[in-house]
């Protein structure tokens, strides 16, 4: 991974700790209202005592715990796979594209035939099929949205991320949206090679952080395997790695966590959003932005002198300028104006 994929992937993290941070439950005595989920947990209470915490805390937490998991769904995983991968989020609208009416009616043949366990799922037999039914009229597509979609000179990739298990009735209408979506795709790039997968970030049945077993992962899922055939899903290491093209991606982003998501995190992120930090402290300040990978402003504190001794109004302004706003977004505005006088 190079600097500047590194340096980008870790303005993400940042956002994200900032963005939980600020939303920690800091008094368990004021708990968000769930009487439900109170009156429930009542008849936990004895084992939640065990475990050191309180049916408020527990309460607390676990809406925080989902926030985060909302956070790492549709910014964390997405956003790193767009820069690894050059790519974004791509939407169709299905009016502006077309299939052949066959392959509408081949392709809920396909659906039926799956899910009455009449055939098993193999992808290179269905796009066959597919293929050969691009017969008959074109009649307006469905509305589709890839959530990580790139494309070069002669082939396109999408990729539907989840972050969490799908259940039967999802997976099965995704499988159905993604067969229309690469109908579409190969009727409009005729001469591109178009694949499309479904990316799970991790395999939460493994025993390593990185590892995965695709047999085990799918048949941890209700009738996935019944839908989906191994070879149009990447897990854990195989998805980070081929949106990258390198091997050890994934490892390589949990590394990257880690050394920004200290104990300490909300001190060191205090003390480089302060800008006379810069002039006060240079050395604490390249230590942090080395370690969290803000390459950009260890080279900004590098010249710190060379930047004040050119007494320019426009620099002068932009040094003063907090690096992230307080939502944790990195100033990417002051950065442009000072790089290239460093």
């Amino acid at each position: 991974m190079n600097h500047i994929t590194k340096q980008e992937i870790a303005k993400i993290i940042i956002k994200v700790l900032k963005s939980r941070f600020d939303s920690f439950p800091e008094d368990y005595n004021q708990p968000r209202n769930a009487p439900f989920h109170k009156a429930f947990l009542q008849a936990f209470s004895e084992k939640i005592d065990a475990a050191g915490t309180n049916i408020d805390a527990v309460i607390s937490m676990s809406s925080w715990m989902h926030g985060l998991n909302t956070t790492l769904g549709q910014t964390f995983f997405e956003g790193v796979a767009h820069i690894l991968c050059d790519g974004d989020k791509r939407g169709f609208n299905g009016s502006k594209y077309k299939i052949y009416s066959e392959q509408e009616r081949t392709i809920a043949e396909i659906m039926t035939n799956l899910k009455n366990g009449d055939s098993v799922p193999n992808i290179t037999q269905e796009d066959c099929k597919i293929a050969e039914a691009a017969t008959g009229e074109l009649v307006t597509g469905t509305n589709f949205t890839a959530d990580c979609y790139f494309e070069d000179e002669s082939s396109i990739v999408a990729i539907e991320l989840k972050s969490v298990r799908p259940n039967s009735g999802e997976t099965r209408g995704e499988k159905q949206k993604i067969l229309k979506a690469k109908a579409a795709l190969r009727i409009m790039y005729p001469t591109k090679d178009v694949k499309y997968y479904f990316g799970f970030p991790f395999d939460p049945t493994s025993d390593t952080d990185t590892g995965y077993d695709k047999e085990r992962f799918m048949n941890n899922m209700i009738e996935f395997p019944k839908f989906c055939d191994e070879n149009e899903i990447l897990v854990a290491e195989e998805l980070w790695s081929y949106l990258s093209g390198e091997e050890g991606t994934m490892q390589e982003l949990l590394d990257l966590i880690r050394s920004i998501a200290t104990a300490d995190f909300m001190e060191k992120y205090v003390f480089i959003n302060t800008p006379s930090h810069l002039y006060s402290d240079t050395n604490k300040y390249i230590e942090i932005a080395s370690r969290w990978g803000l390459f950009d402003e260890v080279s900004i504190a590098n010249s710190i002198n060379s930047l004040e001794a050119q007494q320019n109004r426009k620099i002068n302004r932009n040094l003063h300028l907090s690096v992230f706003d307080s939502k944790g977004n990195y100033n990417e505005n002051r950065l442009r104006n000072l790089l290239p006088f460093c």
